[in-house]
Protein backbone atom coordinates (compact mmCIF):
# COMPACT_ATOMS: atom_id res chain seq x y z
CA UNK A 1 0.00 0.00 0.00
CA UNK A 2 1.50 3.41 -1.23
CA UNK A 3 1.63 6.11 1.25
CA UNK A 4 -0.83 8.70 -0.65
CA UNK A 5 -3.42 6.01 0.01
CA UNK A 6 -3.90 6.71 3.57
CA UNK A 7 -3.01 10.34 3.94
CA UNK A 8 -5.30 12.63 2.61
CA UNK A 9 -3.49 15.86 0.86
CA UNK A 10 -4.85 19.30 0.42
CA UNK A 11 -3.33 21.94 -1.55
CA UNK A 12 -4.05 25.45 -1.52
CA UNK A 13 -5.39 26.36 -5.33
CA UNK A 14 -4.54 29.85 -6.26
CA UNK A 15 -7.08 30.05 -9.20
CA UNK A 16 -9.97 28.80 -6.89
CA UNK A 17 -8.40 30.59 -4.04
CA UNK A 18 -9.60 27.84 -1.15
CA UNK A 19 -7.61 24.77 -0.11
CA UNK A 20 -8.02 21.43 -1.87
CA UNK A 21 -8.15 17.93 -1.56
CA UNK A 22 -5.37 16.94 -3.91
CA UNK A 23 -6.76 14.56 -7.15
CA UNK A 24 -3.84 13.80 -9.15
CA UNK A 25 -5.47 13.23 -12.86
CA UNK A 26 -3.68 9.93 -13.41
CA UNK A 27 -3.87 7.50 -10.38
CA UNK A 28 -0.36 7.06 -8.29
CA UNK A 29 1.15 9.80 -10.64
CA UNK A 30 1.93 13.71 -10.52
CA UNK A 31 2.50 15.88 -13.70
CA UNK A 32 4.67 19.29 -11.88
CA UNK A 33 5.56 22.33 -13.88
CA UNK A 34 7.75 25.13 -11.71
CA UNK A 35 8.68 28.67 -13.63
CA UNK A 36 12.44 28.39 -13.63
CA UNK A 37 15.16 31.15 -13.53
CA UNK A 38 15.99 33.57 -16.03
CA UNK A 39 20.13 33.36 -16.09
CA UNK A 40 21.34 36.39 -16.52
CA UNK A 41 22.60 36.71 -12.95
CA UNK A 42 23.31 34.86 -10.05
CA UNK A 43 20.68 33.63 -8.45
CA UNK A 44 19.17 35.76 -5.29
CA UNK A 45 17.63 34.02 -2.21
CA UNK A 46 14.45 35.09 -3.04
CA UNK A 47 14.92 32.66 -6.42
CA UNK A 48 16.28 30.27 -4.01
CA UNK A 49 13.22 29.95 -1.58
CA UNK A 50 10.76 29.84 -4.81
CA UNK A 51 13.03 26.73 -5.80
CA UNK A 52 12.94 25.47 -2.27
CA UNK A 53 9.59 25.47 -1.33
CA UNK A 54 8.54 23.55 -4.48
CA UNK A 55 11.58 20.92 -4.16
CA UNK A 56 9.55 20.28 -0.47
CA UNK A 57 6.63 19.91 -2.88
CA UNK A 58 8.29 17.47 -4.92
CA UNK A 59 9.72 15.09 -1.92
CA UNK A 60 7.12 15.08 -0.43
CA UNK A 61 5.02 13.78 -2.83
CA UNK A 62 7.68 11.33 -4.01
CA UNK A 63 7.33 10.58 0.01
CA UNK A 64 3.78 9.32 -0.72
CA UNK A 65 5.11 7.13 -3.03
CA UNK A 66 3.85 9.26 -6.18
CA UNK A 67 5.80 8.98 -9.20
CA UNK A 68 6.60 12.82 -10.24
CA UNK A 69 7.41 14.44 -13.76
CA UNK A 70 8.53 17.48 -12.21
CA UNK A 71 10.01 19.92 -15.33
CA UNK A 72 11.53 23.32 -14.22
CA UNK A 73 12.51 25.12 -17.58
CA UNK A 74 15.62 27.50 -17.82
CA UNK A 75 14.45 30.67 -19.39
CA UNK A 76 17.72 31.93 -21.90
CA UNK A 77 15.36 33.75 -24.28
CA UNK A 78 12.85 36.09 -24.95
CA UNK A 79 11.83 37.98 -21.39
CA UNK A 80 12.11 41.63 -21.86
CA UNK A 81 12.05 43.66 -19.09
CA UNK A 82 8.86 45.28 -17.89
CA UNK A 83 6.89 41.93 -17.18
CA UNK A 84 9.00 40.69 -20.70
CA UNK A 85 6.84 43.06 -23.48
CA UNK A 86 9.15 45.92 -23.99
CA UNK A 87 12.92 47.35 -23.06
CA UNK A 88 16.01 45.19 -22.82
CA UNK A 89 16.32 41.47 -22.94
CA UNK A 90 18.70 40.76 -19.43
CA UNK A 91 21.01 38.40 -21.42
CA UNK A 92 21.60 40.41 -23.70
CA UNK A 93 22.42 43.31 -21.62
CA UNK A 94 24.55 41.43 -19.82
CA UNK A 95 26.68 40.17 -22.76
CA UNK A 96 27.25 43.53 -23.62
CA UNK A 97 28.17 44.57 -20.14
CA UNK A 98 30.50 41.42 -19.10
CA UNK A 99 31.55 41.40 -23.48
CA UNK A 100 30.40 38.05 -23.99
CA UNK A 101 28.08 35.96 -26.31
CA UNK A 102 24.72 35.55 -25.28
CA UNK A 103 25.33 31.61 -24.81
CA UNK A 104 28.19 32.17 -22.29
CA UNK A 105 26.28 34.35 -20.37
CA UNK A 106 23.73 31.43 -19.97
CA UNK A 107 26.27 29.08 -19.39
CA UNK A 108 27.74 31.04 -16.66
CA UNK A 109 24.75 31.57 -14.37
CA UNK A 110 23.01 28.53 -15.32
CA UNK A 111 26.15 26.76 -14.04
CA UNK A 112 25.85 29.31 -10.53
CA UNK A 113 22.40 28.07 -10.27
CA UNK A 114 23.21 24.49 -10.40
CA UNK A 115 25.58 24.66 -8.21
CA UNK A 116 23.85 26.76 -5.62
CA UNK A 117 20.61 24.40 -5.89
CA UNK A 118 23.01 21.47 -5.28
CA UNK A 119 24.84 23.03 -1.55
CA UNK A 120 21.19 23.73 -0.82
CA UNK A 121 20.56 19.62 -1.45
CA UNK A 122 17.74 20.07 -3.79
CA UNK A 123 17.07 17.61 -6.37
CA UNK A 124 16.78 18.49 -9.78
CA UNK A 125 13.79 18.52 -11.79
CA UNK A 126 12.96 14.89 -14.00
CA UNK A 127 13.33 17.20 -17.10
CA UNK A 128 15.29 20.78 -17.02
CA UNK A 129 14.09 22.61 -20.97
CA UNK A 130 15.39 25.52 -22.54
CA UNK A 131 13.32 28.44 -24.40
CA UNK A 132 15.81 27.93 -26.83
CA UNK A 133 15.59 24.55 -27.14
CA UNK A 134 11.80 25.11 -28.08
CA UNK A 135 11.74 27.93 -30.87
CA UNK A 136 9.59 25.21 -33.29
CA UNK A 137 7.34 23.99 -30.40
CA UNK A 138 6.64 27.97 -29.85
CA UNK A 139 6.42 28.98 -33.45
CA UNK A 140 3.94 26.08 -33.75
CA UNK A 141 1.69 27.27 -30.42
CA UNK A 142 1.80 31.18 -32.32
CA UNK A 143 0.38 29.46 -36.09
CA UNK A 144 -2.12 27.75 -33.96
CA UNK A 145 -3.57 30.68 -32.30
CA UNK A 146 -3.53 33.42 -35.32
CA UNK A 147 -5.22 30.23 -37.29
CA UNK A 148 -8.09 30.30 -34.28
CA UNK A 149 -8.20 33.98 -34.04
CA UNK A 150 -6.67 34.48 -31.25
CA UNK A 151 -3.46 36.53 -32.33
CA UNK A 152 -2.67 38.63 -35.18
CA UNK A 153 0.60 39.89 -36.65
CA UNK A 154 1.45 43.39 -36.66
CA UNK A 155 4.91 45.01 -38.43
CA UNK A 156 6.79 41.41 -38.07
CA UNK A 157 5.36 41.10 -34.80
CA UNK A 158 2.35 38.44 -33.41
CA UNK A 159 0.17 39.34 -30.39
CA UNK A 160 -2.20 37.69 -28.37
CA UNK A 161 -6.02 38.77 -28.90
CA UNK A 162 -6.98 39.40 -24.78
CA UNK A 163 -10.55 40.79 -25.73
CA UNK A 164 -11.39 37.95 -28.43
CA UNK A 165 -10.08 35.80 -25.45
CA UNK A 166 -12.77 37.55 -23.04
CA UNK A 167 -15.48 36.46 -25.08
CA UNK A 168 -15.81 33.32 -24.50
CA UNK A 169 -13.44 32.91 -21.85
CA UNK A 170 -12.63 35.05 -18.29
CA UNK A 171 -8.87 36.48 -18.33
CA UNK A 172 -8.09 37.72 -15.21
CA UNK A 173 -9.23 34.50 -13.65
CA UNK A 174 -6.15 33.51 -11.51
CA UNK A 175 -5.20 37.04 -10.15
CA UNK A 176 -8.46 38.51 -9.65
CA UNK A 177 -8.04 41.25 -12.00
CA UNK A 178 -10.89 42.58 -14.51
CA UNK A 179 -10.20 43.19 -17.39
CA UNK A 180 -12.64 46.23 -17.66
CA UNK A 181 -10.43 47.98 -14.68
CA UNK A 182 -7.49 46.87 -16.80
CA UNK A 183 -8.74 48.75 -19.90
CA UNK A 184 -9.97 51.53 -18.36
CA UNK A 185 -6.35 51.91 -16.12
CA UNK A 186 -4.60 51.79 -19.45
CA UNK A 187 -6.60 53.36 -22.34
CA UNK A 188 -4.60 56.35 -22.66
CA UNK A 189 -1.91 54.37 -23.55
CA UNK A 190 -2.79 52.35 -26.44
CA UNK A 191 -1.87 55.11 -29.48
CA UNK A 192 1.48 54.60 -28.42
CA UNK A 193 1.71 50.99 -29.20
CA UNK A 194 1.38 48.36 -32.38
CA UNK A 195 -0.88 46.13 -30.34
CA UNK A 196 -4.89 46.54 -30.68
CA UNK A 197 -5.16 46.86 -26.53
CA UNK A 198 -2.39 47.37 -24.09
CA UNK A 199 -3.38 44.61 -22.35
CA UNK A 200 -2.35 42.26 -25.70
CA UNK A 201 0.57 40.60 -24.84
CA UNK A 202 3.73 39.23 -27.47
CA UNK A 203 3.59 36.24 -28.98
CA UNK A 204 6.76 36.65 -31.13
CA UNK A 205 8.57 39.60 -31.57
CA UNK A 206 10.48 41.07 -34.70
CA UNK A 207 14.11 41.57 -33.44
CA UNK A 208 15.52 44.83 -34.15
CA UNK A 209 19.08 45.20 -35.88
CA UNK A 210 20.79 45.30 -33.02
CA UNK A 211 19.07 41.92 -31.31
CA UNK A 212 21.71 39.29 -31.28
CA UNK A 213 19.59 35.95 -30.45
CA UNK A 214 16.52 35.36 -33.36
CA UNK A 215 15.23 32.61 -34.78
CA UNK A 216 13.64 32.83 -38.51
CA UNK A 217 9.48 32.72 -38.25
CA UNK A 218 6.95 33.00 -40.85
CA UNK A 219 6.41 36.44 -39.46
CA UNK A 220 9.84 37.80 -39.17
CA UNK A 221 13.26 36.90 -37.52
CA UNK A 222 12.76 37.36 -34.36
CA UNK A 223 12.20 35.39 -30.82
CA UNK A 224 9.47 34.25 -28.48
CA UNK A 225 7.48 36.11 -26.19
CA UNK A 226 8.41 35.34 -22.73
CA UNK A 227 4.97 33.82 -21.41
CA UNK A 228 4.94 31.27 -24.68
CA UNK A 229 7.54 29.50 -23.47
CA UNK A 230 6.28 27.70 -20.45
CA UNK A 231 2.92 26.94 -22.14
CA UNK A 232 4.87 25.13 -25.11
CA UNK A 233 7.38 23.03 -22.87
CA UNK A 234 4.53 22.62 -20.05
CA UNK A 235 2.46 21.09 -22.43
CA UNK A 236 5.48 19.35 -24.45
CA UNK A 237 6.23 16.92 -21.13
CA UNK A 238 3.21 16.65 -18.82
CA UNK A 239 0.72 17.05 -21.87
CA UNK A 240 -2.56 19.51 -22.45
CA UNK A 241 -3.78 19.35 -18.64
CA UNK A 242 -1.75 18.85 -16.02
CA UNK A 243 -1.84 18.42 -12.06
CA UNK A 244 0.54 21.53 -10.22
CA UNK A 245 1.68 24.32 -11.68
CA UNK A 246 4.18 26.30 -9.27
CA UNK A 247 6.44 29.50 -9.34
CA UNK A 248 6.77 33.21 -7.30
CA UNK A 249 3.78 35.45 -6.23
CA UNK A 250 5.32 38.12 -8.62
CA UNK A 251 4.73 35.65 -11.64
CA UNK A 252 0.80 34.92 -11.11
CA UNK A 253 0.18 38.41 -13.37
CA UNK A 254 0.83 39.15 -16.14
CA UNK A 255 3.10 35.52 -16.39
CA UNK A 256 0.87 32.80 -15.42
CA UNK A 257 -2.03 34.40 -16.80
CA UNK A 258 -0.97 34.68 -20.04
CA UNK A 259 -0.20 31.46 -19.83
CA UNK A 260 -3.91 30.25 -19.01
CA UNK A 261 -5.20 31.76 -21.75
CA UNK A 262 -2.46 30.60 -24.44
CA UNK A 263 -3.49 27.42 -23.54
CA UNK A 264 -6.92 27.87 -22.91
CA UNK A 265 -7.34 29.67 -26.35
CA UNK A 266 -4.86 26.56 -28.54
CA UNK A 267 -6.29 23.86 -26.65
CA UNK A 268 -9.84 24.54 -25.29
CA UNK A 269 -9.03 22.87 -21.63
CA UNK A 270 -7.78 24.60 -18.61
CA UNK A 271 -3.88 23.59 -18.68
CA UNK A 272 -3.18 22.96 -14.70
CA UNK A 273 -5.67 21.59 -11.83
CA UNK A 274 -3.91 23.31 -9.14
CA UNK A 275 -1.34 26.46 -9.05
CA UNK A 276 0.73 26.78 -6.47
CA UNK A 277 2.55 30.53 -5.58
CA UNK A 278 5.70 30.93 -3.24
CA UNK A 279 5.60 34.18 -1.24
CA UNK A 280 8.61 36.40 -1.04
CA UNK A 281 11.55 36.95 0.95
CA UNK A 282 12.82 39.83 2.92
CA UNK A 283 15.67 40.85 4.22
CA UNK A 284 15.77 42.74 7.69
CA UNK A 285 12.07 44.21 6.94
CA UNK A 286 12.56 45.34 3.68
CA UNK A 287 12.42 43.74 0.28
CA UNK A 288 15.56 42.60 -1.17
CA UNK A 289 16.25 44.64 -4.03
CA UNK A 290 20.43 45.32 -5.84
CA UNK A 291 19.74 49.03 -6.39
CA UNK A 292 19.46 49.77 -2.48
CA UNK A 293 22.65 47.02 -1.01
CA UNK A 294 19.26 45.57 0.70
CA UNK A 295 21.02 41.84 -1.05
CA UNK A 296 22.47 38.67 -0.04
CA UNK A 297 23.68 36.54 -2.40
CA UNK A 298 24.12 31.95 -1.45
CA UNK A 299 27.95 32.48 -2.14
CA UNK A 300 27.73 35.68 0.52
CA UNK A 301 25.57 33.44 2.93
CA UNK A 302 27.82 31.04 2.84
CA UNK A 303 30.89 32.46 3.02
CA UNK A 304 30.22 35.18 5.33
CA UNK A 305 31.30 37.67 2.66
CA UNK A 306 29.29 40.61 3.43
CA UNK A 307 28.35 43.38 5.81
CA UNK A 308 24.71 42.17 6.76
CA UNK A 309 25.02 38.73 8.43
CA UNK A 310 27.61 38.29 11.48
CA UNK A 311 29.26 35.31 10.42
CA UNK A 312 28.79 32.67 7.75
CA UNK A 313 25.43 30.22 7.62
CA UNK A 314 25.81 26.64 6.08
CA UNK A 315 23.15 25.96 3.05
CA UNK A 316 21.31 23.57 5.27
CA UNK A 317 20.79 25.94 8.24
CA UNK A 318 19.53 28.74 5.70
CA UNK A 319 17.29 26.08 4.21
CA UNK A 320 15.63 25.23 7.61
CA UNK A 321 15.04 28.45 8.39
CA UNK A 322 13.26 29.31 4.85
CA UNK A 323 11.30 25.52 6.30
CA UNK A 324 9.99 27.65 9.17
CA UNK A 325 7.70 29.65 7.35
CA UNK A 326 4.80 28.55 5.48
CA UNK A 327 5.66 28.60 1.71
CA UNK A 328 2.75 30.99 0.87
CA UNK A 329 4.06 33.23 3.57
CA UNK A 330 6.73 36.16 3.63
CA UNK A 331 9.82 35.39 5.39
CA UNK A 332 11.95 37.84 6.93
CA UNK A 333 15.79 36.81 6.73
CA UNK A 334 17.88 38.55 9.46
CA UNK A 335 20.84 37.92 11.56
CA UNK A 336 18.73 37.11 14.92
CA UNK A 337 16.58 34.68 12.54
CA UNK A 338 19.16 32.64 11.13
CA UNK A 339 21.16 32.59 14.91
CA UNK A 340 17.90 30.82 16.56
CA UNK A 341 17.48 28.79 13.37
CA UNK A 342 20.86 27.34 13.49
CA UNK A 343 20.43 26.57 17.43
CA UNK A 344 17.09 24.69 16.30
CA UNK A 345 19.12 23.25 13.91
CA UNK A 346 21.53 21.76 16.25
CA UNK A 347 19.15 20.71 18.98
CA UNK A 348 16.98 18.60 16.10
CA UNK A 349 20.22 17.05 15.35
CA UNK A 350 21.51 15.82 18.63
CA UNK A 351 18.53 14.83 19.32
CA UNK A 352 18.25 12.82 15.81
CA UNK A 353 22.02 11.34 16.99
CA UNK A 354 21.39 10.17 19.80
CA UNK A 355 18.50 8.00 19.09
CA UNK A 356 20.71 4.89 18.73
CA UNK A 357 21.76 4.93 22.42
CA UNK A 358 18.39 5.50 23.50
CA UNK A 359 17.36 2.65 26.64
CA UNK A 360 14.44 0.42 25.95
CA UNK A 361 11.56 -1.08 27.75
CA UNK A 362 8.88 -3.41 26.65
CA UNK A 363 6.28 -0.65 27.26
CA UNK A 364 5.98 3.36 26.13
CA UNK A 365 4.75 5.83 28.64
CA UNK A 366 4.85 7.82 24.78
CA UNK A 367 2.06 7.65 21.77
CA UNK A 368 4.36 7.49 19.29
CA UNK A 369 1.67 6.66 16.54
CA UNK A 370 0.11 9.79 17.10
CA UNK A 371 3.07 11.85 16.93
CA UNK A 372 4.08 10.25 13.66
CA UNK A 373 0.36 10.81 11.74
CA UNK A 374 0.73 14.70 13.34
CA UNK A 375 3.77 14.83 11.57
CA UNK A 376 1.78 13.77 7.65
CA UNK A 377 -1.02 15.81 9.23
CA UNK A 378 1.13 18.77 8.85
CA UNK A 379 2.87 17.78 5.44
CA UNK A 380 -1.20 17.09 4.54
CA UNK A 381 -1.84 20.40 5.29
CA UNK A 382 -0.92 22.52 1.82
CA UNK A 383 2.91 21.59 2.78
CA UNK A 384 2.89 23.15 6.13
CA UNK A 385 6.28 22.62 6.75
CA UNK A 386 6.60 25.32 10.16
CA UNK A 387 3.53 22.65 12.07
CA UNK A 388 6.04 19.92 10.88
CA UNK A 389 9.56 21.39 12.70
CA UNK A 390 7.10 22.38 15.58
CA UNK A 391 6.53 18.52 15.88
CA UNK A 392 9.90 17.19 15.33
CA UNK A 393 10.65 19.87 18.11
CA UNK A 394 8.29 17.70 20.72
CA UNK A 395 10.32 14.60 19.36
CA UNK A 396 13.17 16.05 20.81
CA UNK A 397 11.27 16.38 24.01
CA UNK A 398 10.40 12.77 23.79
CA UNK A 399 14.07 11.98 23.18
CA UNK A 400 15.15 14.21 26.14
CA UNK A 401 12.33 12.70 28.40
CA UNK A 402 13.48 9.02 28.02
CA UNK A 403 17.24 10.32 28.29
CA UNK A 404 16.40 11.98 32.05
CA UNK A 405 14.45 8.68 32.57
CA UNK A 406 10.84 10.66 32.72
CA UNK A 407 9.71 8.72 29.92
CA UNK A 408 10.10 4.94 28.43
CA UNK A 409 10.15 3.71 24.84
CA UNK A 410 9.99 0.31 23.58
CA UNK A 411 12.00 -1.18 21.07
CA UNK A 412 8.93 -0.88 18.24
CA UNK A 413 8.22 2.82 19.04
CA UNK A 414 12.22 3.68 19.00
CA UNK A 415 12.14 2.53 15.24
CA UNK A 416 8.93 4.11 14.18
CA UNK A 417 10.28 7.37 15.97
CA UNK A 418 13.56 6.68 14.44
CA UNK A 419 12.38 5.80 10.80
CA UNK A 420 9.75 8.91 11.46
CA UNK A 421 12.60 11.36 11.84
CA UNK A 422 15.14 10.16 9.49
CA UNK A 423 12.15 10.34 6.68
CA UNK A 424 10.80 13.73 7.55
CA UNK A 425 14.70 15.35 8.34
CA UNK A 426 16.44 13.95 5.59
CA UNK A 427 14.15 12.69 2.83
CA UNK A 428 11.20 15.31 2.80
CA UNK A 429 13.07 18.69 4.16
CA UNK A 430 16.34 17.52 2.63
CA UNK A 431 18.53 18.75 5.27
CA UNK A 432 22.01 17.00 5.68
CA UNK A 433 23.69 16.35 8.69
CA UNK A 434 26.60 18.92 9.36
CA UNK A 435 28.53 16.42 11.45
CA UNK A 436 29.91 16.63 14.98
CA UNK A 437 33.85 16.43 12.92
CA UNK A 438 32.96 19.53 10.64
CA UNK A 439 31.72 21.05 13.52
CA UNK A 440 35.03 20.64 15.17
CA UNK A 441 36.86 21.61 12.38
CA UNK A 442 35.12 24.97 12.86
CA UNK A 443 36.12 25.05 16.43
CA UNK A 444 39.43 24.74 15.60
CA UNK A 445 39.66 26.97 12.63
CA UNK A 446 38.36 29.69 14.94
CA UNK A 447 40.70 29.15 16.92
CA UNK A 448 43.55 29.14 15.19
CA UNK A 449 42.20 32.41 13.03
CA UNK A 450 41.28 33.94 16.48
CA UNK A 451 45.03 33.77 17.75
CA UNK A 452 46.31 34.70 14.70
CA UNK A 453 43.61 37.91 14.59
CA UNK A 454 45.23 38.74 18.34
CA UNK A 455 48.74 38.41 16.86
CA UNK A 456 48.01 40.96 14.76
CA UNK A 457 46.04 43.55 17.23
CA UNK A 458 49.51 43.34 19.31
CA UNK A 459 51.31 44.31 16.45
CA UNK A 460 48.88 47.43 15.08
CA UNK A 461 49.55 48.26 18.95
CA UNK A 462 53.02 48.14 18.86
CA UNK A 463 52.98 49.94 15.47
CA UNK A 464 54.12 47.05 13.78
CA UNK A 465 52.46 47.20 10.65
CA UNK A 466 54.56 44.69 8.47
CA UNK A 467 53.87 42.25 10.64
CA UNK A 468 49.83 43.31 10.93
CA UNK A 469 49.59 43.58 6.66
CA UNK A 470 51.60 40.20 6.17
CA UNK A 471 49.41 38.42 8.70
CA UNK A 472 46.32 39.61 7.18
CA UNK A 473 48.08 39.15 3.43
CA UNK A 474 48.84 35.57 3.74
CA UNK A 475 45.79 34.69 5.37
CA UNK A 476 43.58 36.20 2.41
CA UNK A 477 46.39 34.11 0.12
CA UNK A 478 45.01 30.96 1.34
CA UNK A 479 41.05 32.26 1.77
CA UNK A 480 40.41 33.82 4.65
CA UNK A 481 39.65 37.38 4.66
CA UNK A 482 39.94 39.28 7.82
CA UNK A 483 37.10 42.33 8.10
CA UNK A 484 38.03 45.10 10.54
CA UNK A 485 34.96 47.02 12.01
CA UNK A 486 33.84 48.58 14.83
CA UNK A 487 33.31 45.61 17.23
CA UNK A 488 36.46 44.06 16.23
CA UNK A 489 38.22 41.94 13.54
CA UNK A 490 35.95 39.31 12.14
CA UNK A 491 37.27 36.36 9.03
CA UNK A 492 35.33 34.89 6.30
CA UNK A 493 35.95 32.28 3.92
CA UNK A 494 36.41 33.64 0.35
Amino acid sequence: MKLYEEQQLSIYNSLSKSKEVFKPIHEGAVGMYVCGPTVYSNVHMGNCRTFLSFDLVFRYLKHLGYKVRYVRNITDAGHLENDGESGDDPILKKARLEQLEPMEVVQKYSVDFHDVMGRFNALPPSIEPTATGHIIEQIDIVTKLIDLGFAYEKNGSVYFDVLKFNETNTYGKLSGRQLEDMISNTRELAAQSEKKNPQDFALWKKAEPQHIMRWPSPWSEGFPGWHLECTAMSTKYLGKQFDIHGGGMDLKFPHHECEIAQAEASNNESPVNYWMHANMLTLNGKKMAKSTGNNILPHELFSGDNNILSKAYSPTVAKFFMYQAHYRSILDFSNDALEASEKGYNRLMDAYRSLDTLPTEGKSSLDISSWRQSCYDAMNDDFNSPILIAQLFEAVKMVNGVKEGVETLSETDLKTLKQTMHAFIFDVMGLLDISSEENKDGSRLDGAVGLLIELRNQARANKDFATSDRIRDELLEVGIQLKDGKDGTTYSLN
